[in-house]
């Protein structure tokens, strides 16, 4: 079969949409406190790829340091990126307060582990530059 013809397991298919949507997110923690070790980060992945499952996306990559996590999320179009990260962010922060009380307690103030504040930028598809020089090129209708 021809490579242009090989199904992408990226793409998702539904019933009137295909998409193919992928965010780069980065989490702080507040005041950028060094809180994170390594069992912290299993815990942290842990939490969210299930927050992802359930809203049907998938946790494709995910590291940090002791400060900070990034993950690579890929989700479909009914999911609102904004809903996602407000769970990911609840549920995460959430799981690490219950499982390192101690030490996590001491890290934040009012009762947050993370600031509202988070970084997600998309993924995928052509570079900005070569859209832009795209569009102009259509043949507009007569």
């Amino acid at each position: 079969m021809s490579p242009r013809w090989e199904p992408d397991p990226d793409i998702r298919r539904g019933r009137t949409v295909v998409s193919n949507l992928h965010a780069h997110l980065v989490f702080v923690t507040r005041y950028r406190r060094e809180v994170m070790d390594d069992a912290r980060l299993r815990t942290c992945e842990e939490a969210m790829r299930k927050v992802c499952q359930d809203f049907g996306a998938e946790l494709k990559e995910f590291n940090g340091e002791t400060d900070h996590i990034h993950l690579l999320v890929h989700y479909p179009p009914k999911a609102t990126l904004s809903g996602l990260v407000n769970s990911l962010k609840d549920v995460s922060s959430r799981r690490l307060r219950a499982q390192y009380t101690r030490r996590v307690n001491r890290a934040i103030m009012h009762d947050r582990f993370r600031p509202p504040s988070y970084f997600t930028g998309s993924c995928g598809g052509a570079p900005l530059q070569v859209v832009k020089h795209y569009i102009p090129q259509q043949k507009q209708p007569d």
